[in-house]
Formats: C-alpha cells, sequence, structure tokens
C-alpha cells in the first residue's frame, strides 16, 4: 500500500517538474521567432508543443542518471529509502523555484535547479563528501561558458551576415552567393545535433564518422537546391532578404524545440524512473533505464507546461532583451545551438536557457550598448546566480517533512 501511494506521488511530482520545464526551459525555443515576428505567439505554442512532445517521446533518452549529471553518488547514501525521499524533495524543490521564475518572466536553468536541490539533499543525507565538487565547478564554469560563447557566435555571425550581405554594394546579389552558406551551415549543425547530441544515432547504431558524413552529405544537396531556388526566385527587394531568413528562423527554432524535448525531459522524469527503480530492486544504482509511458507522461507535462505558462519567459527572452527581427532571430538559434553542440562534444554542461539568453545579449550588443535593456539583462543573471543555493535551501525542509511524514 504505501509502495502505491509513493508511486503516485512519484509520477505527480514528476508530472509537476516537467510543467515547469516546459513553461521555463522549453518557451526558449520560439521566443526569437515570437519576438522578430517570425510567427505569432499561438503558432509558436502550438509548434512548440508538438515538436517538445514528439522530441521527447521518439528520441527522449531511454537509460538516465538515477541523479543528475553525477552531482552526488547514490550508493553512499544510508539506505534505498533515503533516495526515495530525497528524489521526492529535490523535484518539489527545483519545480517550486522554477515556478517562482516563470512567475517572475524570468529563464533560469531547470538542469542547474535539480543540480542545486540534489546537492541540497546529498549535504544532509550524507555529509560533503557524497557531493561531486568536481562536478559543481562545471556547473558554475557553464553559466560563464554557456551565454559567453554563445554570445560571441552571434555576435560575429550578425557582424558577417551585415558585412557581407546588408551593407555590401548590391545586398540582393550577395544575398545570392553567400546565403547557401548559411543554409549549409545550419542544415550541417542541426544534422550533426541530432545524430551526435540526441539519442537518434545510437538508435540507428550511427558511428560519429556516419553521422558527420550524412549531416554533410544533406547539408551540401539542401544547399545546392536553396542556391538555384534563390537564382529562379530573383530576389528584387531587399525586404526579400529578412523574408528568406525568416524560413531559416523558423526551421531553427524547431529543431531547438524538438531537441529541448529529447534532451530535457528526463530532468524530470529521470529521477522518478530511479524511484519505481528502487522500489522494484531496493537497489541504488548510477543509471537506470526510463520506460516509454514515463517519456511519454514526460512529454506530455512538458507541453502543458508551454501551453498554459510558455508565453511569459518568450516575452522576455524574445522582446524585453533586444528587439529583433527575423535576421537576428536566426543569428540566435544557429548561434545557441552551435554552442550547445560543441560544448555538449565537449563534456561540458551547458544550459539551452543561457545559451539563448547569451545570443539575443551578444545580437543586441552588435547593434550598439544603447540596444540592450541592461535592467532585465542584470535580473536575469541574479536569477541564474541564485538557482543552485535557493534550490538547494528549500530541499532540507522539504527533505526533512517527507522524512517526518513517510515514519
Amino acid at each position: 500500500m504505501v509502495f502505491s501511494w509513493i508511486i503516485v506521488i512519484a509520477v505527480v511530482v514528476g508530472l509537476y517538474m516537467a510543467w515547469n520545464i516546459g513553461a521555463n526551459d522549453v518557451a526558449n525555443a520560439m521566443a526569437s521567432a515570437v519576438g522578430a515576428k517570425a510567427i505569432t505567439l499561438k503558432q509558436a505554442v502550438f509548434i512548440a508543443a508538438i515538436l517538445t512532445f514528439a522530441g521527447a517521446y521518439l528520441v527522449g533518452s531511454h537509460v538516465s542518471d538515477t541523479v543528475r549529471k553525477g552531482i552526488i553518488n547514490p550508493q553512499l547514501l544510508a539506505d534505498p529509502k533515503t533516495y526515495i525521499t530525497g528524489a521526492l524533495a529535490a523535484l518539489i524543490s527545483a519545480g517550486l523555484w522554477v515556478t517562482f521564475a516563470t512567475w517572475k518572466s524570468m529563464p533560469v536553468s531547470t538542469t542547474h535547479a535539480i543540480v542545486g536541490a540534489l546537492i541540497g539533499f546529498g549535504l544532509i543525507a550524507g555529509g560533503p563528501q557524497i557531493v561531486n565538487w568536481s562536478k559543481l565547478l562545471q556547473v558554475v564554469l557553464s553559466w560563464i561558458i554557456s551565454p559567453v560563447f554563445s554570445g560571441l557566435s552571434a555576435f560575429f555571425i550578425f557582424k558577417s551576415i551585415n558585412r557581407f550581405i546588408i551593407n555590401s554594394k548590391k545586398p540582393l546579389k550577395a544575398f545570392e552567393k553567400v546565403s547557401p552558406i548559411f543554409v549549409f551551415f545550419t542544415i550541417a549543425v542541426i544534422g550533426s545535433s541530432l545524430f551526435l547530441k540526441a539519442n537518434l544515432g545510437e538508435r540507428l547504431r550511427f558511428s560519429v564518422i556516419d553521422s558527420l558524413c550524412l549531416s554533410i552529405s544533406l547539408s551540401l544537396v539542401i544547399a545546392l537546391g536553396y542556391f538555384y531556388y534563390i537564382r529562379w526566385r530573383k530576389l528584387t527587394h531587399r525586404n526579400q532578404i529578412d523574408q528568406m531568413f525568416r524560413k531559416l528562423q523558423i526551421m531553427t527554432s524547431c529543431y531547438v524545440a524538438f531537441s529541448h524535448g529529447a534532451n530535457d525531459v528526463a530532468n524530470a522524469v529521470g529521477p522518478v524512473a530511479g524511484i519505481f527503480s528502487v522500489l522494484k530492486t531496493n537497489q541504488l544504482t548510477m543509471k537506470v533505464a526510463i520506460p516509454t509511458y514515463l517519456l511519454a507522461l514526460g512529454g506530455l507535462g512538458l507541453t502543458l507546461g508551454i501551453v498554459t505558462w510558455g508565453y511569459k519567459v518568450m516575452e522576455t527572452v524574445g522582446s524585453k532583451i533586444t528587439k529583433l527581427t527575423n535576421m537576428r532571430g536566426f543569428t540566435i538559434d544557429i548561434s545557441a545551438a552551435t554552442s550547445i553542440l560543441v560544448a555538449s562534444k565537449l563534456g561540458m554542461p551547458v544550459s539551452t536557457t543561457h545559451a539563448v539568453v547569451g545570443a539575443v545579449v551578444g545580437v543586441g550588443f552588435a547593434r550598439g550598448m544603447d540596444a540592450l535593456d541592461l535592467r532585465v539583462i542584470r535580473n536575469i543573471i541574479g536569477s541564474w546566480l541564485f538557482t543552485v543555493p535557493v534550490a538547494a535551501i528549500t530541499t532540507i525542509p522539504i527533505y526533512y517533512l517527507i522524512s517526518w511524514l513517510w515514519r
């Protein structure tokens, strides 16, 4: 009977966390597209909801760390019951912080919220020795690496587009010659990310070389087709340039939404799968299989979060930091996607939220400091710095409350 109630509570808490991830984190995928008016808010919510669920269910991780990012060692815990209590407390604590941040329209990293909550649980359940402090240092460094790397990428891509296309003597002719390069780069990043970063490549049993060859080949074919399409269409107005970037931006935004679902669903259902595993085997392990029905549940939670509250963070990232156009929006999406791909393959624990916000700031900086709302940026950075310690501190009373109730 007790186990039945634990399972119900775990599912509800996991669904609550998934809802938070959808409302705050996944909303970033469509923020630049909405801010640039490439699509409407309703269209963004609809597209993000479908693609996020598809990413979570179709290519979401079927094997997850029971303790996300290896931040604590569960084998040093006293007993399985302690882990179950801590996992529930961590999910609730992280969820509460993300709910507060979303209410304030502040984009935060849900992964870092989980990490902070697990640190709080680890410290009271096993002491300082249970926490992997080197991993925590990597997380702290990612606060700097993610936005800076993405921001620099956005700055240079934006400057390149301006120099080689917008400010050239013949912008339309320059666009015909240069834009296929951006198309090639965009498809290459998306293809490489799907095959190398997500689990699709593993399911298809592609090696790194196979994945790269397929991505590059596909990129060449599409870029060549795009080149002949542009020549056939014969652009006559400069406004058409921004419209072409609009199509590229919608494509990159769709990829980010799909990738978010595939990679972030484990933040919500990974600990739940860990609880189920402990209840079944009475053993603590570092990794655990995630059942397909939990991936579907997590995808549903992400989708509900986007539909009900996703607009709040979309508004902040898409319009309050700096004014966006389709060209700027495309620059943001491709910069964030590239940064995340490179960093993940180097083993760096990066945050999509930080990468997207960094890219928005990079584009704004390229236009001049007057184009940035420094007050909004200051508030966002403050919410990032508070995420880990607040989640850690909040976990402690929740852990004791659950322990007291489950006596």
